[in-house]
């Protein structure tokens, strides 16, 4: 165990990061290719949500069947798109985010993970694009439960099991009120931004412990974790 005093569960697609919707791009090359479907899957939401919820609407919508047997090898075929795609990495960081996981990870007692609705390899990709995979301890992802509630469950046990911090000592940091709503459900703190899409009154009716609108200033967010 490496004992600590705050974990930082950092979602991906629109906190961190965007890729100019090429996890999108990914799911409708591999639809095409698996099974002959031409669909821009834009009448699927994509925001906050696992990648297994994602294929099961993609399957429930097409009839396709797949299920716990074939949806592993349908997703197979999304990580190799996705790794094509992203070679010329599309997209980028969005503001402050350097910024703030070098002072989380100035901060000794401190600890950066991922809690993400992607899939392990499909958030390497993206994380590895732009040079912060190596950033993060440890991560939750989508194939470590059926929602997004499931995962950071599974967030923060792994971090009173690696670093003894109870889940109120466990900050998810996201863009979304699904982030939001799987903070509160854990047990967690929760920072939202407004980086995704969302707008501050979507965000404020979910009452995050913050809401900012973005990471450009690392300040307000690293003097309310201080203070915790």
């Amino acid at each position: 165990m490496t004992p600590a005093d705050l974990v930082w569960l950092f979602d991906v697609d629109g906190t961190l990061l965007h890729t100019e919707g090429a996890g999108r791009e990914a799911m409708v090359r591999a639809l095409h290719e698996a099974h002959g479907i031409a669909d821009d899957l834009t009448a699927i939401p994509f925001a906050g949500r696992t990648d297994r919820l994602i294929i099961d609407d993609i399957s429930a919508r097409h009839g396709l069947g797949l299920d716990e047997v074939t949806r592993p090898a349908f997703h197979d075929r999304v990580v190799r798109h996705m790794a094509a795609i992203m070679t010329e990495p599309r997209g980028g960081l969005l503001p402050g985010v350097t910024d703030v996981l070098a002072a989380v990870a100035a901060e000794p007692a401190w600890v950066s993970a991922l809690l993400t609705g992607n899939e392990s390899r499909m958030a390497r990709i993206k994380l590895e694009a732009f040079g912060v995979w190596t950033r993060f301890a440890w991560g939750a992802y989508s194939e470590e439960g059926d929602d997004r509630n499931a995962i950071a469950r599974v967030a923060v046990q792994r971090a009173a099991d690696l670093h003894g911090v109870r889940a109120e000592r466990c900050i998810v940091v996201g863009d979304t009120e699904h982030d939001i709503a799987c903070a509160r459900f854990a047990g967690a703190r929760v920072v939202a931004v407004t980086t995704g899409g969302r707008t501050r009154e979507q965000l404020a009716v979910h009452a995050p412990d913050l809401l900012l609108d973005d990471l450009s200033d690392p300040a307000p967010l690293l003097r309310w974790a201080r203070a915790l």
